[in-house]
């Protein structure tokens, strides 16, 4: 009886589908292009809306259930062994039902949009979903929100390549996925509209905004209608800006510069350490979520997302944060909290790399603000426990500086400003929020040239989000441009043979290899047209006779930016190409151009 139910409700599925599909289809035959990308906005909108509903759900259930066993049971640190369980499915899943591959965080939607043309493999519409849940729901030191974006950039790009859209209209979708995700998971549609310009689309005019301001206010009005307010984060209190603190606002932009680098190198060193590992499965998985498990022992607030412990530290009484912890004796010293608050902060670099390191899914956009707030709270409780004359409002500190880091961190200081005042409900802290987060920016900016998304990307040479002439660059195949039809000569052959060739074909170089097809040299036409056809001279020259070097080579594994710098230098239309020392073919610069040009034509966003 089940079973024929199941199949039943299968047939039904099918069938429901299959119409909205066709109603799309004939929607998209019927409405002019732009009004059909409009309808694609919300429909990409209310899939990537139903994503951030099942894992905010799911990671915020869980976080309670940890902590209804702890207090059922009476042992308060059993929560420091759920992530060990949920890194080790999380590894099993990927080995055993995503091919042992997953893409994570989000600088693959940068690497998308820079060289894949907005590609996004579908298996992303619903791994990021299954593993962060898993990771993060558990426990993983992580935040959800780089999964939701993976997630909403995959259903716009698969949708886009569904109905056949052309390559702008998959990367503004794209865009409108991301935009959605940020929108939903915080209800802040004006920080998913601004992350998706800021972070993912660096230029795009004034009429691309619309489909992307739809799909964050669609994002955010499903997650205002589904998600209680305990599920996201956010901050009810009245909050009022004093301008006799802006010297305190500065000082902490500052320091937010400087934990956004420390928090970076940190995490990547980490990361680094365990790409070093030979086996990359289950005991590296083990190992990581172990030690993870150590710190989260010692220091719970470290468990999950964090942004429970977030709302904590903006009430009235934060001192609950040592609640369940070995320090929780001395929970009414005010010193020992902030010397908690402050180890915790430094250590949230750890865990994090830790969790993602050891093969567990998720993001830093969460751990940015866990440590923000954070740094936040310790710099307004550290000058007022000094019993300096003015006294800081901690609330307002600790809020403000998760604009910091998130600035600091991701390069995005648009998004730090609203998405903080669109969370706390108004913009009274507007003006410190523009001060923690600009400077902080600028102290980054100093001695890191890239985000952290982008850093990564930027040191293989991969994508550059803030030079869009690199960008394309990248996103071109060079060596499909190569030309492997020139005809070649011997040191054996002779003069006449090249004289063959310039006056049977349109060739202008020819290549002298030798038998293992190193290039020895070329014969330029225009070096040699002068006496080539003069058969009397052509008789009784050799070939090392007309023979020159070229004036640079271009190496296979070459990157883009060095393979116009040789056009440049050498002053040549053409240079031959080499792959493990063998002659390959010539790349033109008019066909590098001519791909730029098409290129850039079609990634243009109007």
């Amino acid at each position: 009886m089940s079973t024929s139910k199941a199949s039943f409700f299968k047939i039904i599925f099918r069938s429901v589908f299959r119409r909205a599909e066709n109603l799309i289809y004939l929607l998209k035959d019927r409405l002019s292009e732009r009004n059909f990308i409009y309808v694609a906005s919300v429909l990409v909108a209310i899939t990537c809306s139903l994503a951030v509903i099942i894992l905010k759900s799911f990671a915020h259930n869980i976080f309670l259930w940890a902590n209804n066993i702890n207090g059922f049971l009476k042992l308060p640190y059993i929560n420091s062994l759920l992530p060990i369980a949920g890194i080790l499915l999380t590894v099993f899943v990927i080995r055993n039902f995503l091919g042992n591959s997953l893409e994570k965080g989000s600088s693959k939607i940068l690497y998308a949009v820079a060289r894949k043309g907005g590609i996004v493999p579908k298996k992303q519409m619903y791994a990021q979903i299954v593993t962060s849940s898993l990771t993060v729901g558990l426990g993983g030191s992580a935040g959800l929100e780089s999964p939701i974006v993976i997630t909403g950039a995959a259903f716009g790009s698969n949708f886009a390549q569904k109905y056949h859209l052309s390559q702008k209209d998959r990367i503004l979708l794209l865009a409108c996925g991301v935009a959605a995700g940020i929108g939903a998971a915080f209800n802040a549609p004006i920080a998913g509209v601004l992350f998706a310009i800021e972070v993912v689309l660096t230029d795009v005019s004034i009429s691309a905004f619309i489909p992307i301001i739809i799909s964050a206010a669609t994002g955010a009005l499903i997650s205002k209608v589904t998600l209680s307010s305990d599920t996201i984060l956010n901050f009810e209190q009245t909050l009022k800006f004093d301008y006799h603190n802006t010297p305190y606002y500065i000082l902490l932009g500052i320091l937010a510069g400087f934990a956004s680098i420390y928090h970076a190198r940190n995490f990547q060193k980490i990361e680094k350490f365990f790409g070093t590992f030979k086996n990359k499965g289950y005991r590296r998985a083990l190992f990581g979520a172990t030690i993870l498990a150590v710190l989260i022992f010692f220091f719970p607030t470290l468990f999950g997302e964090g942004y429970e412990s977030i709302k904590t530290l903006a009430s009235k009484n934060p001192n609950i944060l040592l609640n369940n912890t070995m320090l929780e004796p001395f929970k009414s010293s005010e010193w020992i909290l902030l010397a908690f608050v402050g180890v915790t902060m430094l250590l949230k670099a750890f865990a994090t790399g830790l969790t993602l390191g050891s093969g567990g899914n998720g993001g830093n956009f969460a751990p940015s603000l866990f440590v923000g707030s954070y740094l936040g709270f310790f710099v307004a409780k550290t000058v007022n426990l000094l019993n300096f004359t003015h006294h800081l409002p901690i609330a307002n500190f600790t809020i403000v500086g998760m604009a910091g880091i998130l600035s600091g961190l991701f390069h995005a200081p648009l998004t730090a400003i609203f998405l903080i005042g669109e969370i706390t409900g108004g913009y009274d802290l507007m003006v410190p929020l523009m001060i923690v987060s600009s400077v902080s920016y600028a102290v980054s900016k100093q001695f890191e040239k890239h985000s952290m998304d982008v850093k990564a990307l930027a040191d293989k040479g991969d994508v550059f989000t803030s030079d869009k002439d690199k960008n394309i660059l990248q996103s071109i195949n060079f060596y499909n441009l190569v030309q492997q039809n020139y005809k070649t000569l011997t040191l054996q052959d002779s003069p006449a043979e090249a004289v063959t060739i310039f006056s049977s074909t349109d060739q202008k170089i020819i290549p002298i290899v030798d038998e293992n097809k190193v290039l020895i040299g070329l014969i330029d036409f225009d070096e040699v047209k002068a006496f080539i056809f003069n058969p009397n001279h052509v008789k009784f020259m050799s070939m090392t006779e007309i023979i020159s070097q070229p004036k640079e080579l271009i190496l296979f594994e070459d990157k883009p930016e060095k393979i116009m710098t040789l056009f440049e230098t050498s002053k040549s239309l053409i240079l031959p190409v080499i792959h493990k020392g063998k002659y390959v073919g010539f790349l033109s610069k008019i066909d590098v151009l001519e791909n730029y040009r098409q290129r850039l034509k079609e990634m243009i966003i109007d």
